[in-house]
């Protein structure tokens, strides 16, 4: 049971960090830096498309990653 959970916290933690490196920049730059704020406050540009697909995975994989460290380390 152990083996199955490190397992899975392995192939969680992979698809994590692929799918944040997929994501693209919010902000370019310093001008990004100055505007982005606003853009993030007002919401200007909402996510589309992969994006928004990406956003979510993020979400649910770091949700997972989580919970598998937590059963990992109540197992140890």
């Amino acid at each position: 049971m152990y083996a199955l959970f490190v397992t899975l916290l392995v192939i969680v933690s992979i698809a994590l960090i692929v799918v944040v490196l997929l994501q693209s920049g919010k902000s370019a730059g310093l001008t990004g830096a100055i505007s982005g704020g606003a853009e993030q406050l007002f919401g200007k540009q909402k996510a589309r498309g992969l994006d928004l697909v990406l956003h979510r995975l993020t979400i649910v994989l770091s949700v997972l990653f989580f919970i598998l460290t937590i059963i990992v380390a109540y197992f140890l």
